[in-house]
């Protein structure tokens, strides 16, 4: 069991409106990373989520969009991402930062890249651009900052003159699997794009089974939260660039790696009133660990969470690398905030075993607590159709569902006593489905649906939305915790219900229709 929490700090001046989910993850993040806020994380008040139209909802950026479409002929979503890209890059008049998981932006996404610098540099904007990459080692060989960097400059033409490029690709620990995972576009620390969307062609537009992801976009002071992140990341990329074990780097006009965009912007003034938690994590390999925090854990064990030879296990039996990784934390005090309903939509909750651990103990243990107490848990994960080997792409990294309702069952008897009381928790209170986007079981080409969220939503109130996956994984990742019910209805109406609605079709486990298969 974990050690008490400290008491909440009061929240500051401009935090906006009551938020107790918020201050619940506030809580978590003082006592697990105090160090690392205004770095890693932080708490803002004055955002605004940013829609085409006052209280609109599509700051909510899906791909594809295509509701109850199995061949996806009309993708609204697709294009509303697009769309979004090119405004914001337009609308810069000092930075812009892109962070990804490599290969770089490519398609349709380098056009709306490209359209938006352009549009801006135009206007005789003098633009410094960041361009990061993490790069699995081996997988990514090809992935080549110079290439890109030229590709870049030729399209920009002479406009390619008001802009100076870093562009790099980086991996913080081969040996522990470690680099940077998150999806960020920050344009002057004043507007964000940021989710679990990856910026590639082949899986999100020149496909007819494209994969179902979603971001968010907001302005204000969280936005240069996000830009404050990227300058760690930077940071560490800058001090790196010469080992070509670590780092690729590139640069145009003659410019050094620029380290500190964030800290070197104007302060941002707030202009609404969303509260938002911004929070990351630094992986393994940039910082040990954060020598201010206090938190001394009991940390769980579980017989079933290794595979044979597996590596150090720093998800469930690591104290440094949780003082770095606050969003794990974050993510497990928001589950364990609720107090109704918890909706969960993700890739998996189990990783790749070996070699990494199967699941964090923590966040189950977190869901079997709420299942035990009768909060009602919904949780919809890729088709495990589409797993695939190792380093493969592949969608999923399960067999069957069974491997998540039998997981969360023992750990529900370790509370209850037994499995029998444990399967009734379990069935009175789960729903547990496969990904579906139609009423067909499939694409209307034959593949499975795959899913690549990353989303929690508690109580209809608060909700997260970024790149960290919920199962095992030692990446440079960051999203942020928002507490607004007007948003948390728009996230429901518009994600949330038609996903319930075309995937329950594929559940084994729902309390609602008496299915338990488990």
């Amino acid at each position: 069991m974990a050690a008490a929490l400290l008491p909440a700090a009061p929240a500051t001046a401009d935090a906006g409106p009551a938020a107790p989910h918020l201050d619940a993850v506030e809580q978590a993040l003082r006592q697990v990373s105090p160090g690392l806020e205004g770095r890693v994380w932080e708490r803002t008040g004055g955002n605004t989520l940013d829609a085409s139209a006052a209280g609109g909802g599509d700051w909510l950026l899906q791909t594809p969009g295509c509701w109850g479409d199995a061949t996806c002929a009309d993708r609204p979503g697709t294009r509303r991402l697009l769309a979004k890209m090119t405004e914001n890059i337009s609308r810069a008049r000092g930075t812009v930062d892109i962070s990804t998981l490599a290969p770089f932006p490519n398609g349709a996404f380098q056009d709306a890249v490209v359209a938006g610098l352009k549009a801006s540099a135009a206007s005789g904007h003098k633009l410094k651009v960041r361009v990061l990459v993490g790069a699995a080692p081996i997988y990514h060989l090809n992935v080549i900052p110079s290439k890109y960097r030229d590709e870049l400059v030729g399209r920009l033409g002479k406009d390619a003159a008001n802009v100076t490029l870093n562009v790099a690709s980086m991996t913080t620990s081969k040996t522990a699997f470690s680099w940077n995972h998150s999806k960020l576009l920050v344009v002057d620390g004043r507007s964000v794009i940021t989710g679990g969307i990856n910026n590639w062609k082949d899986d999100y537009l020149d496909t007819s089974h494209p994969v179902s992801d979603v971001d968010l976009a907001l302005s204000g002071p969280a936005a240069a939260s996000a830009g404050k992140y990227l300058d760690e990341l930077w940071s560490w990329t800058c001090r790196n660039k010469n080992n070509i074990a670590s780092v690729w780097f590139a640069s145009s006009n003659g410019a050094g790696c620029m380290p500190s965009l964030a800290r070197d912007a104007a302060p941002v003034t707030p202009s609404g009133d969303v509260p938002v938690i911004a929070v990351g994590g630094l992986g393994v390999g940039i910082q040990r660990n954060d020598p201010t925090s206090a938190f001394r854990p009991t940390l769980p064990s579980a017989s079933d969470t290794k595979c044979g030879v597996g590596l150090h296990d720093n998800t469930n039996a690591d104290r440094d690398y949780d003082t770095v990784n606050p969003e794990e934390s974050a993510l497990r005090a928001l589950i364990s905030s609720a107090d109704r309903h918890i909706e969960i939509s993700q890739q998996d909750l189990n990783a790749t075993c070996p070699p990494l651990p199967r699941y964090d103990i923590r966040t189950y243990d977190a869901l079997a607590a709420k299942l035990a107490d009768g909060v009602k848990v919904r949780i919809v994960v890729s088709d495990p159709a589409n797993r695939g080997a190792v380093g493969s792409g592949g969608y999923s990294q399960i067999k069957s569902l069974a491997e998540i309702s039998d997981t969360l069952r023992d750990r529900i008897a370790l509370l209850t006593g037994d499995q029998g009381s444990a399967r009734t928790a379990m069935c009175s209170n789960l729903q547990l489905a496969s990904f579906r986007s139609s009423s067909s079981p499939k694409w209307a080409d034959g593949h499975p649906y795959a899913q690549h969220h990353k989303l929690i939503s508690v109580d209809g109130s608060a909700f997260y939305i970024g790149s960290k996956n919920l199962y095992p994984a030692w990446l440079q990742d960051f999203g942020y915790v928002v507490e607004s019910p007007a948003a948390a209805k728009q996230l429901d109406t518009q994600l949330l219900a038609p996903q319930w609605q075309y995937s329950k079709a594929s559940a084994t486990v729902d309390y609602e229709r008496g299915i338990c298969q488990g």
